[in-house]
């Protein structure tokens, strides 16, 4: 009974009503000879005996509350006390109010705002969670989950588990989070509503990763429980965004084929003569790429070496092998890294990450 909240307004700041159960009222009576004659008034039993008048209040209160308890109450709202003589000089207090459930306001402003990719994925037809939203101010974080919908199905609610990395590779799992999806009827990208998440707002930016691990999601046509272990992105952040920003939301992984199996860029492994990705319904033709040289093994052994002067001597063992086009770009990018190793320190990193951009970009675009 302590949870309901009781006011004598017609609404409760931060929240909202969200089902009226009907008006209730209570009693409680003082079985006393207090009032003597029917001049009496309530100060005249008030002024009697203060501490039994505020115990029979209790009372009046204690059984209100019980009453909006017994109709699933979470609050009473406009809540009135009276006093009142009875019959044979008994004296009584009738409270009132009307029993409402609410939930509580989730406001959203634009202080804080993150959005990160989801880093792992399912392989079959299920919706795909493709970013986390998370937006606030500095008392509370709220969250909304974006999904890749390939069936343009009526998805109503996922349950799921979210997990966050950050920078310091500490992990905060909340479990069990149902995310409603009020207004996504048939679409491919469909957004929950905001749910409050239990992240601090200082924390906010020290997040660099998001995974989700559906258990369930409801549709008009039933329930169904995802069992499926996920996949991880093997893709670093920034080459995750160049991959989605020119093959979709969805896409995952780089297209790469043995001839026997390919691998769509929904991430899904496809028979060789499968035209299309069973999942997503890439055609095969058009996003396979016409690059045939191997940059990821040059760039396996550049991370092998120290300085961006051992980093040029790999790449000039492969200069020939590459397109023209791109050498003299990756002699210039060799070229600067050269120079700032002098004056910042090393420079290994910055350079391969470079390298690894031109190969992707020339990949995808072709």
């Amino acid at each position: 009974m302590a949870d309901i909240i009781v006011t004598t307004g017609s609404t409760i700041e931060g929240y909202g009503i969200t089902e009226y159960l009907g008006f209730i009222s209570s009693q409680a009576i003082l079985g006393s000879n207090f009032i003597s004659g029917i001049a009496a008034n309530v100060a005249d039993v008030a002024r009697k005996d203060t501490a039994k008048v505020e115990q029979c209040r209790e009372d009046a209160e204690k059984q209100l509350l019980k009453a909006a308890q017994k109709r699933g109450a979470d609050a009473i709202i406009g809540m009135r006390m009276a006093y009142a003589p009875f019959e044979a000089g008994s004296f009584g207090i009738i409270v009132s109010g009307t029993a409402v459930k609410i939930n509580k306001h989730i406001l959203i402003s634009d202080n804080v705002h993150k959005e990160l990719f989801v880093t792992n994925y399912y392989t079959r037809l299920v919706p795909r969670p493709v970013k986390v939203v998370l937006d606030g101010d500095s008392n509370r974080i709220n969250m909304k989950l974006v999904c890749y919908n390939y069936n343009h199905e009526d998805i109503l609610a996922i349950r799921a588990d979210v997990e966050f990395t950050n920078l310091y590779d500490e992990r905060l799992v909340i479990k069990n989070v149902d995310f409603v999806f009020s207004e996504n009827i048939n679409l491919s990208v469909i957004e929950s509503d905001y749910v409050l998440s239990k992240v601090a707002p200082s924390d906010l930016k020290l997040l660099k990763d998001a995974k989700i691990i559906l258990n369930k999601y409801a549709t008009p046509r039933g329930v169904y429980a995802c069992n499926d272990v996920p996949v991880n992105v093997t893709l670093s952040s920034r080459r995750l965004q160049a991959l989605k920003d020119k093959r979709g939301i969805d896409a995952v992984e780089k297209y790469r084929t043995d001839g026997m199996i390919w691998t769509c860029n929904c991430g899904h492994v496809n028979e060789a003569g499968s035209e299309e990705c069973i999942v997503c319904g890439r055609k095969q033709k058009d996003i396979m790429t016409k690059t045939t040289f191997n940059y990821e093994e040059m760039v396996d052994r550049m991370k092998e070496k120290e300085y961006v002067v051992e980093i040029k001597d790999v790449l000039m063992q492969y200069i020939k092998d590459i397109d023209s086009g791109v050498r003299l770009e990756l002699l210039e990018i060799m070229e600067s890294g050269l120079q700032y190793e002098k004056t910042r320190g090393n420079m290994k990193e910055t350079v391969i990450e470079k390298v690894e951009k031109v190969f992707e970009d020339a990949s995808i675009d072709e």
